[in-house]
């Protein structure tokens, strides 16, 4: 059986998704805030890495970066319920809006409010 990464189409699916999740980030006032100027290009490339990685795809995040320890690498950022709503929010609208089999997007949206509700690290 094939992986995720290969039955969403690869490469090119997760580009797309994390471009379209960033053009949100930009505009997005909880979140722009959390993304130096100098840095946009960069997290939206680690993002991908991680998700390529994640779901099956090349192992580069780790050849570059390391075990990801999410929490750790997020620990310097303030991640409240209003900052894990606000990333779901713009991850929503755009896996709602990519075309791609249904139970492929429950299983990635499973994951994505797993990972966005451990991220949390400040109380309301």
């Amino acid at each position: 059986m094939s992986s995720f990464y290969e039955q969403v189409g690869g490469e090119k699916f997760f580009a797309d998704l994390v471009s379209q999740f960033y053009a949100h980030v930009a505009t997005d006032p909880i979140l722009r805030p959390m993304y130096p100027d100098s840095d946009m290009k960069g997290a939206a490339e680690r993002l991908q890495l991680f998700l390529e990685q994640y779901w099956g795809g090349p192992s580069a995040y780790q050849e570059l970066r390391g075990h990801p320890r999410l929490r750790m690498r997020h620990a310097g950022f303030h991640i409240d319920s209003a900052a894990r709503d606000a990333w779901l929010n713009a991850m929503h609208v755009v896996v709602g809006g990519i075309d791609m089999d249904s139970a492929l997007r429950a299983q990635l949206w499973s994951y994505l409010e797993m990972a966005a509700n451990s991220m949390v690290n400040q109380p309301d």
